[in-house]
């Protein structure tokens, strides 16, 4: 008994120590990832605007690297089933490195072809930024799991809040090379993609899903069973990873919709590229910065209270943008910040819900086919935003988004446990 207490001791000693080293390599590599993901977010619409010439095709970039992203998830989760976080995340990040490489040519080239062929392959550096939150949690307790998920999204922020407001000076830098100015953004990503994917090939050792599955293995299926019937879920076992699932989709279709023609809608009223950088900038902040806070009160207060909350922030974000005078800055940047807010608390609940649900032997699998439905929604998302604008205008679509997500009240009533029976 005392030797089995002594491994024990070694193995949650070990645990700890490796979680620290994995948490560290995935904040340099969110950090730069945030950097990659901005580009597209801040200028692809614009960029796919100038050069189709039609405002109801400017969802398009979205859509595509978005779809883009979900076979990424999809292949991330399934190759990191096999080799593990490194292998499987170090790729990912390499492929959308090679897809903003693309959209940089594509742009010199003026060659929708293969601008729609590179943003496709640039959405890996999406899927692969998001998946690195999982990595975060596998060796992560139960209670502190929130927290552990913040740590990766809140790294993101330095990037991410970074890339939008260099969208001048990349510009600039992009002209002076013979460059067209939109595709600036896209020299950043190429880079900090690239950056990414060796940093974790390079760091993430030894592989925190492998050597999770290691020490279950050794512990036994007690310590697999991942805190599902945790008092911090407050949603039946059974239903949670379908929860968590339900919860990030409703939360990134009504992101991206607003998100997506939000820059299309800031020039129609005369805004500059410097306003629209700052406004996307300040809602990429409001999706990751919160982070800590927020998965402090995910372990604290349960999954699905904060799940409820995300909802309601968004119905905020959308009621705001709808009925902000479009010439309004001030509301404009309001209604983005409320918009990544409920993402943030949308993304963080609903992943731990989906770690709680799942064992290390089967997880990646599971929030790779998760992340893939996350990713559809996100294309929808984007395709529908243009169209909607386009038919509807954009007060009719931030209204829409806001009160699609509401439809997470009643999945988050089902999912509660029933009071037992006097």
């Amino acid at each position: 008994m005392d030797d089995h207490s002594s491994v024990t001791a070694a193995d949650e000693a070990e645990r700890a120590r490796v979680q620290r080293r994995t948490l560290g390599a995935v904040v340099l590599a969110q950090v730069l990832g945030g950097a990659g993901l901005a580009a597209g977010v801040t200028v692809g619409a614009l960029l796919a605007q100038d050069m189709l010439g039609s405002e109801g095709l400017a969802g398009l970039p979205t859509a595509l690297f978005t779809l883009g992203s979900a076979l990424t998830a999809y292949l991330v989760g399934r190759v990191s089933q096999r080799s593990g976080r490194r292998v499987g995340l170090g790729l990912g990040f390499l492929a959308g490195g090679v897809g903003a490489v693309g959209v940089v040519v594509a742009a010199a080239a003026d060659s929708v072809p293969l601008l729609f062929l590179a943003l496709f392959v640039y959405g890996a550096g999406s899927a692969t930024n998001l998946q690195a939150r999982y990595a975060g949690t596998d060796l992560a307790a139960p209670a502190a799991r929130g927290r552990a998920i913040s740590v990766a999204l809140v790294s993101t922020t330095l990037g991410a809040v970074a890339g939008p407001n260099l969208v001048d000076p990349l510009g600039d830098l992009a002209v002076g090379l013979g460059l067209p100015a939109l595709s600036g953004p896209f020299l950043l990503a190429a880079v900090a993609y690239l950056a990414a994917g060796v940093a974790l090939f390079a760091l993430l050792r030894p592989d925190p899903l492998l050597l999770a599955r290691r020490l279950d293995a050794a512990t036994g299926p007690a310590a697999a069973a991942d805190g599902t019937d945790s008092p911090v879920a407050r949603v039946r076992p059974a239903r949670a990873a379908y929860v968590g699932a339900t919860v990030m989709v409703l939360t990134q279709v009504t992101m991206v919709a607003i998100m997506t023609m939000t820059p299309v809608h800031m020039r129609h009223h005369d805004h500059g590229l410097g306003d629209v950088g700052m406004v996307i900038g300040l809602h990429i902040a409001a999706m990751y910065l919160p982070s800590p806070l927020t998965g402090l009160l995910v372990d604290r207060l349960g999954r699905a209270t904060m799940a409820a909350a995300s909802g309601a922030v968004l119905l905020a974000a959308g009621v705001t943008a709808a009925l902000a005078p479009g010439g309004s800055l001030p509301l404009t940047v309001l209604a983005l910040v409320l918009l990544g807010l409920g993402w943030n608390i949308g993304l963080i609940s609903g992943t731990a819900l989906v770690v709680d649900a799942t064992t290390p032997a089967e997880r990646p699998r599971v929030q790779g086919s998760i992340d893939v439905l996350v990713a559809l929604a996100g294309a929808a998302g984007g395709v529908l935003s243009g169209l909607v604008v386009d038919a509807a205008g954009f007060a009719s679509l931030s209204l829409g988004g806001g009160l699609l997500a509401l439809a997470l009240v009643p999945v988050l009533a089902w999912a509660r446990p029933r009071p037992a029976a006097a």
